[in-house]
């Protein structure tokens, strides 16, 4: 119940194809991942807690809405995390976005933080945790406990994703009992280098063309 998967449609499904597809020009990569990034910032904000809220429209009668309660950061684990804040920007004007670094210890071959920038007040924000690729989890779990750090509440943290493998998400969701996770897909598994399958390849390589 809280790894959420975004309503599986018809053009959701085009949309996966073209990104996948080994063929596909980096222009038309970057464009409809946009796409996908900006269906996933709008799901997740469909989790957000409303408060009731009451407007009056041209016609001078009231109209009984909701409104968002409280406020909300963004925070990208560079580098792929990255290509997913300005989607975030297109919906939420100004929000503020911190990075985290997290990177594998060739010592201990366990993810390690090595940078870490977060808003000043993000312990009183809901925080859009944002990697597009989520794969053995080993970073994203490294990320949350970071944001646990900062004072940020277990249960308003919104982890958004385009594709993940199941053991990720069993590793995310096992770990922590209120994160949430919303992904576009779920792939079939992870090979022996931790390639998510059949995944779509290096996400950060191919959205910013540093493709070999």
């Amino acid at each position: 119940p809280r790894l959420h998967l975004l309503p599986q449609t018809h053009q959701l499904k085009g949309l996966m194809t073209i990104i996948r597809d080994a063929n596909t020009e980096r222009g038309d990569f970057v464009f409809y991942s946009d796409r996908v990034i900006r269906l996933l910032v709008e799901e997740g904000l469909n989790y957000l807690p409303v408060v009731d809220k009451e407007v009056i429209t041209p016609t001078g009668l009231p109209f009984q809405g909701v409104a968002f309660e409280g406020r909300i950061c963004g925070v990208s684990i560079m580098r792929a995390g990255e290509s997913m804040e300005q989607g975030l920007r297109e919906v939420c004007t100004s929000v503020r976005i911190g990075k985290v670094l997290i990177q594998r210890d060739e010592r201990t071959a366990l993810p390690k933080l090595y940078y870490s920038k977060l808003p000043k007040d993000i312990a009183d924000r809901w925080v859009l945790l944002l990697d597009p690729m989520l794969a053995t989890g080993g970073s994203a779990v490294k990320c949350v406990e970071t944001l646990l750090e900062a004072g940020v509440k277990e249960e308003r943290i919104l982890f958004i994703n385009l594709i993940c493998a199941p053991e990720g998400a069993l590793a995310m969701l096992e770990r922590f009992k209120s994160l949430q996770i919303i992904t576009a897909e779920i792939d079939e598994s992870i090979d022996e280098r931790k390639f998510i399958l059949p995944g779509l390849g290096d996400f950060g390589d191919r959205y910013f063309g540093t493709e070999d």
